[in-house]
């Protein structure tokens, strides 16, 4: 069974997945529709950028970020100036670290959304003398929605399953960084297989459901080309 401290790191993890998706379909969203309509020369070297997480070891990204948000890096100085204090081994610096490891699956599924859709729907629009922004939530966010639940999806369960960036940044603190990949670690390290099992079956029903529902939705949807 569960025991209540692996309940407190399914929570917290959910916690972490929850607030971590939101700000990367805030941030995302923009990064996203940008890439998929500009012909800057800095295209490709913003989507290295975003897509680095995916080729990088997560030990690499997180050593780094502890660097930059511990009390000699930029970040730290800027947070601690600022009254924050330092953000390695807190709830706020597990976010952040999440946001960061898990952006490419926000990003590039939105960025296939909105490069799918073309002009033809936008041109229409704009002939309807409608603004960018209504343009942007009356006709492409409704033709895009199978790209954002699947960006939702798939930068939740990534975050859900973090370990090597998580354990760097947020360390291994009961109740405050203690996600559940850190938690099967200390059981198996433990030797409690049991337990292991248990929150690793919890993980693996989660994961294959979550990815189950995704799958028959977007079977259900329509296809943006059908709709142009």
């Amino acid at each position: 069974m569960l025991t209540p401290a692996d309940l407190d790191a399914l929570l917290l993890t959910f916690k972490v997945a929850s607030l971590a998706t939101l700000f990367m379909l805030l941030i995302g969203t923009p990064l996203a529709w940008w890439l998929a309509r500009t012909n800057s020369i800095f295209k490709g070297f913003i989507n290295a950028i975003v897509s680095l997480p995916l080729v990088l070891p997560p030990t690499v990204l997180g050593f780094y970020l502890l660097v930059l948000m511990g009390p000699a890096g930029v970040i730290g100085k800027l947070t601690n100036e600022l009254g924050l204090g330092t953000l390695p081994f807190t709830f706020p610096g597990l976010v952040i670290a999440s946001v960061l490891y898990s952006m490419p699956f926000v990003v590039q599924p939105l960025q296939a959304a909105f490069t799918s859709i073309g002009q033809q729907p936008l041109e229409a629009a704009a002939t309807l003398r409608a603004s960018p922004i209504d343009s942007f939530f009356s006709v492409v966010v409704p033709l895009t929605k199978p790209g954002f639940l699947t960006a939702s999806i798939l930068g939740f369960t990534h975050t859900v399953g973090e370990f090597g960036v998580v354990l760097m940044i947020g360390g291994n603190i009961p109740d405050k960084t203690r996600v559940v990949s850190v938690q099967i670690y200390n059981h198996v390290e433990a030797l409690e297989y049991t337990e292991a099992h248990w929150l690793a079956g919890c993980l693996l029903a989660f994961s294959f459901t979550v990815l189950l529902i995704l799958y028959t939705v977007l079977k259900t949807q329509p296809n943006v080309q059908q709709l142009k």
